[in-house]
């Protein structure tokens, strides 16, 4: 799982935002949303432009050099903060992974080019290379060791490189980390459903249409099943027109095309079934979903948060409604709030001992959260 992550530079974040998901407390209760001392399931919340959204375009910026799984380059333009001067940006992970740490910095001015990798493996330099100094590489992967060390091309990381490269024996407990590592940046998934549209980072290649991908998949019933389940009142089924099948709402005396009759929140709910099906049989182990809730009401969305609790995977979402913010959903050590670029939870923002009962919402509205 990923356990830190800092930026500095970053869009909007002009100072280093830091986002420590090792801060959990010993409370006892949903204890399932924490994992081995990290925040497994966590929700972010903060007022327009704070920079939510930037959060989750920098954490996946690392697919741009690590993975060959779709990244979406509009999402990167104005790269560095416009107001530093710096043109700079840099990126540091901590990941806790089952064999092993890996710590990973990079430097980039600009989001295909490199210049500074450094990647540490339970604390020792697995690779490394300054290219502002030599683009001589530092390699210490074993079974790497006839690899060329000159690598000038800033648009080649080291640490594909090496993947892309080498065959390490998975025996070696370094090596078996190092892939993990890659395993976990191939399984990453963003995505979101707004009015400008849905847009996804990660995971796969390619884009399908989400009602032919449920056909494709023979999950219409179980689709019907999850609409009504969730509260969307429907019969669908299957018609096939100039050869063509097509996903429709059935009613009294007439079929209608899904998406033609669908509301904003429907659709919502279709793209989010679309990736849960993922999420469920594709090992998938990081999920962001920016603005989750943008289409949702309260019990709606509350619900999604449930059924993501079930899933044994790393689930960051972003939110506007302080209604979400409840020992009910989750506790305070999973609540962020993000805010003059900094990111802390509620935990660490106030010196009183939360407990079960406590309206963290309304204390929250109180002011009983301060800035650290």
């Amino acid at each position: 799982m990923l356990s830190r992550f800092e930026v500095e530079n970053f869009k909007n974040f002009k100072s280093r935002l830091v986002f420590d998901l090792e801060d959990s407390k010993k409370f006892k209760f949903n204890e399932s949303a924490i994992k081995n001392g990290i925040i497994q399931k966590g929700l972010i919340y903060g007022h327009n432009a704070k920079g939510k959204s930037n959060l989750g375009y920098a954490i996946f910026d690392i697919l741009k050099h690590l993975s060959d799984k779709n990244v979406n380059d509009e999402l990167y333009k104005n790269y560095a903060n416009a107001d530093s001067g710096i043109g700079v940006v840099s990126f540091l992970y901590e990941f806790k992974l089952p064999s092993g740490k890996v710590r990973y910095s990079y430097t980039k001015d600009s989001h295909q080019s490199l210049i500074k990798e450094h990647i540490e493996i339970n604390n020792k330099t697995f690779a490394k290379v300054d290219r502002e100094k030599s683009s001589q590489a530092i390699i210490n992967a074993k079974g790497a060791e006839s690899l060329k060390k000159e690598i000038e091309n800033r648009y080649v990381s080291i640490v594909s490189y090496i993947n892309k490269n080498s065959f390490l024996d998975r025996n070696d407990i370094a090596n078996n980390v190092f892939y993990e590592f890659i395993e976990f940046i191939d399984s990453m998934l963003f995505f979101r459903s707004l009015n400008d549209g849905n847009s996804y980072m990660g995971h796969t290649v390619g884009v399908k249409e989400i009602d032919q991908d449920i056909i494709d998949r023979g999950n219409v019933k179980e689709f019907e099943t999850f609409l009504n389940n969730i509260g969307v009142e429907c019969i669908l089924e299957v018609v096939e027109s100039f050869g063509l099948k097509i996903l429709v709402w059935v009613f009294d005396d007439k079929v209608i095309p899904f998406f033609e009759i669908a509301s904003s929140g429907t659709r919502a709910l279709a793209l989010f079934y679309f990736w849960l099906q993922r999420i469920k049989k594709d090992n998938i182990k990081f999920v962001f979903i920016d603005e989750f809730d943008a289409f949702y009401h309260f019990e709606l969305a509350k619900n999604i948060v449930e059924i993501l609790k079930k899933e044994d995977i790393q689930v960051i979402l972003t939110t506007h409604n302080t209604s979400l913010i409840s020992n009910e959903i989750l506790r305070p050590d999973c609540y962020y709030l993000i805010d003059n670029h900094k990111l802390n939870n509620l935990s660490s923002l106030t010196l009183k001992e939360l407990r079960e009962a406590h309206n963290i919402e309304k204390m929250y509205k109180a002011g009983s959260f301060g800035r650290k």
